[in-house]
């Protein structure tokens, strides 16, 4: 029988330490990753070591690491190692950020066309230090990647601007491929999983963007396992239709370290896929859900297989 972390076990802040609380359960079977092409991987890592480059794959513990790698493929995050939000879930670090470094859209550029990619991720830290959220900087990576890498597709994945709808508009005049901002969570975790972040205010960014041009394919991604009723996922399916988001992701949180949120419950492959059969019946046009499936993970052949 499953266990179940009570609601409230999670509810002590995502500044605190979690050592107290363990995972509801071991991990299960179906989670175990197998490793990559050691060689691709390899490659890839010594490409982007060369050119200084810092990845979510990296920083976030991501599990698809071993597969992504071997493909040559990787999501470049930008401005800095170091965020200014504390969230529960994340691994990245929260020491505080550097300048921005004017040389990084040029290496992010680079990095692109050594690989080859024809469908570039970007995301970033959360600069709030800054007054435009760094939108700028966003800017010229989304420039010279298209400069480096012509006919590519480019995916972005930003943060909530804390609600600077002025620096929203200014990265999405950039008209990438697809904008995604991840609402992570159901509302009634806000607190605790994303302590700086809003609910409404991530559902009005999404609207924003397809209001600004209806042509930006709009995406969100929701983590499940960390203390969300089946309901409260459905309903952030409906919220994010209403504001006019074309694509979702959905998978399982993974607890990067003892420091982190603990896993609440380890849900089955047939429940992601039942989720998946919801979602596409409320009207998505793409809908990515399993263990293992995060925002940028197959992104490109995600887009490719979009219904129009």
């Amino acid at each position: 029988m499953t266990q179940i972390i009570p609601l409230e076990s999670l509810r002590v802040g995502a500044n605190e330490a979690h050592r107290a609380i363990p995972n509801a359960q071991k991990i299960p079977d179906w989670l175990k990753v197998k490793a990559g092409k050691f060689h691709q991987m390899r490659e890839t890592d010594a490409k982007l070591r060369e050119d200084g480059i810092v990845t979510v794959c990296q920083e976030a513990r991501c599990p698809n690491i071993g597969e992504c790698w071997s493909h040559s493929t990787a999501t470049f995050m930008i401005g800095g190692e170091n965020c200014t939000r504390n969230c529960g879930f994340c691994n990245v670090s929260t020491k505080k950020p550097l300048p921005l470094d004017p040389s990084e859209p040029a290496r992010v550029a680079l990095s692109a066309q050594k690989l080859g990619l024809k469908y570039v991720v970007i995301t970033s830290v959360d600069r709030d230090d800054l007054a435009d959220g760094g939108a700028a900087h966003w800017v010229q990576t989304i420039r010279a990647v298209r400069e480096a890498v012509p006919g590519a597709k480019v995916e972005i994945l930003t943060p909530d601007w804390r609600g600077n709808w002025q620096s929203l508009e200014i990265v999405a005049a950039t008209r990438p491929d697809v904008y995604n901002h991840n609402i992570e969570t159901v509302p009634s975790l806000y607190k605790w999983v994303r302590p700086g972040s809003d609910y409404a205010r991530s559902l009005e960014l999404l609207q924003r963007v397809k209001r600004f041009d209806a042509s930006i394919k709009t995406k969100s991604g929701l983590m499940l396992g960390l203390g969300e009723s089946w309901d409260e996922i459905v309903q952030v399916f409906h919220d994010l239709r209403a504001h006019d988001v074309d694509f979702v992701t959905i998978g399982q949180y993974l607890r990067p370290t003892p420091r982190h949120l603990p896993v609440s419950r380890y849900y089955p492959p047939a429940e992601f896929e039942k989720l998946r059969e919801i979602a596409e019946e409320i009207g998505f046009s793409m809908v990515a859900s399993g263990p293992f499936v995060r925002s940028s993970y197959h992104a490109g052949e995600d887009f490719a297989r979009a219904k129009s």
